[in-house]
């Protein structure tokens, strides 16, 4: 246990140090770790590793390939985004690219027995950052003042977001039989957002349940249900200027989800095919409903093949639609609430279409792992979303005529180191 206490301080460390991250499904990353997110995110009936199986269901820590033994896993992703913007005005396109960042997700698990004899109960720790989003155009075009007769008003909202979240969730599972598994995690959410007023640093707090169900050997199912997570950013934007009365609060929910999996585990077991469905309810979470999003539906797919007794070659595809509605017709001169807030509809437009462009849909996944020994393994992944370009247009704050545009495209490199124990 001594060695399990020196391990969950060396989580929380790391957690603190994690870097922003940026959107995949809405602003969640498609999976955590280079085993799930080279497999297309999935893990829900079969994850391979304590980090996903603490993070897609925390039932699997039963299940898991590295039962009855411990397991420590290590792991991290180079994120590296590229997202640009437009508006098109009078015939005029002004248009800049987001300030180019690689940014550094680390992410670390454990999976261990409780006590002595049958391995019916295990304990699990996750922390990682799951939540990302933002966009940095300071000093380009985008930033500068346009509406001089309407008291020198910017251009656009939304030139500078940043959006982070950490999460450590401690869990635990009971295998109540052979053929089935009970897990729970509690969730504690470390949140930033940055909107060019100073950072606002809270907390949130959340639930999450899962199942899972092995009628035969070769097949795994797996239910996950994860709650809501409020959390309060305090003073972070003035809403209303000039009359407004200072900076503002945002309150951003994480939405509640709930998911589905399947696994079938063929050729002996060295060919694992894995299928996920996920709902996430932004339509309903604070913050994103008063930014217009709606429900999105998350699919996933992958598949890891054991070719040697030590490689394993896996690939895998995600999908989910983005969540941004598409508010074309829009009238600038009108007012928008948001949280008791009323701003001009045209920054209301450009905050959500421009700041917080969540308009990915795509993701193709490739990997590989290479165990040394029984007890360490490496593993490698790598992820790429295709560009996606999102339009909308209406009228600015003088009525006239005008086109906003996102285009958002991803590029990450996963790494992981795996010991048991």
């Amino acid at each position: 246990m001594k060695n399990t206490f020196r391990i969950v301080l060396i989580i929380s460390f790391v957690v603190t140090l994690s870097s922003p991250a940026f959107a995949t499904n809405g602003d969640n990353l498609i999976g955590i770790g280079p085993i799930s997110r080279s497999m297309g995110g999935v893990g829900i009936a079969a994850p391979q590793d304590a980090i996903s199986a603490v993070f897609a269901n925390p039932a699997a820590m039963c299940f898991a390939p590295y039962c009855p033994s411990s397991q420590f896993d290590f792991a991290g992703t180079l994120f590296m985004p590229k997202v640009d913007a437009k508006v098109i005005r009078g015939g005029t396109t002004i248009e800049a690219k987001s300030d180019d960042k690689v940014y550094m997700i680390p992410a670390i698990g454990i999976s261990v027995p409780l006590g002595k004899g049958p391995r019916a109960w295990r304990f699990g720790i996750a922390a990682y950052g799951v939540t990302g989003l933002g966009v940095d155009y300071r000093g380009t075009n985008l930033d500068q003042s346009m509406y001089v007769p309407y008291g020198g008003y910017p251009l656009i909202q939304g030139e500078f977001t940043q959006l982070q979240i950490m999460k450590f969730a401690p869990a635990i599972s009971f295998q109540a039989s052979d053929t089935i598994s009970l897990g729970v995690a509690a969730h504690i959410d470390y949140s930033s957002l940055d909107l060019r007023s100073g950072s606002s640093f809270n907390y949130g707090f959340g639930g999450q349940a899962g199942l899972i169900w092995k009628p035969i050997d070769m097949l795994s199912l797996g239910l996950n249900y994860v709650s809501a997570q409020n959390v309060n950013h305090k003073n972070v934007i003035d809403f209303d200027p000039p009359a407004g009365n200072g900076l503002d609060d945002l309150e951003l929910e994480a939405p509640q989800q709930a998911g589905l999996g399947l696994a079938f585990h063929l050729a002996d077991g060295r060919l694992l095919l894995e299928a996920d469905g996920k709902w996430l309810n932004w339509a309903d979470a604070k913050g994103y409903k008063d930014f217009d999003w709606k429900d999105q539906w998350v699919f996933g797919i992958g598949a890891q093949f054991e070719a040697t007794p030590n490689l394993f070659l896996r690939a895998g595809y995600n999908y989910g639609e983005n969540p941004v509605e598409d508010h074309s017709g829009f009238v600038g001169t009108g007012g928008s609430t948001v949280q008791g807030h009323v701003l001009p509809t045209y920054y209301y437009e450009t905050f959500r279409w421009i700041g917080f462009p969540a308009v990915v849909e795509s993701h193709i996944t490739v990997g590989f792992g290479y165990r040394f020994s029984e007890k360490f393994q490496m593993d490698l992944g790598f992820v790429y979303a295709p560009e996606n370009t999102v339009q909308e247009s209406g009228t600015d704050l003088t009525g006239q005529p005008v086109t906003l545009e996102s285009t958002l495209s991803e590029t990450s490199l996963d790494f992981g180191l795996t010991w048991r124990f």
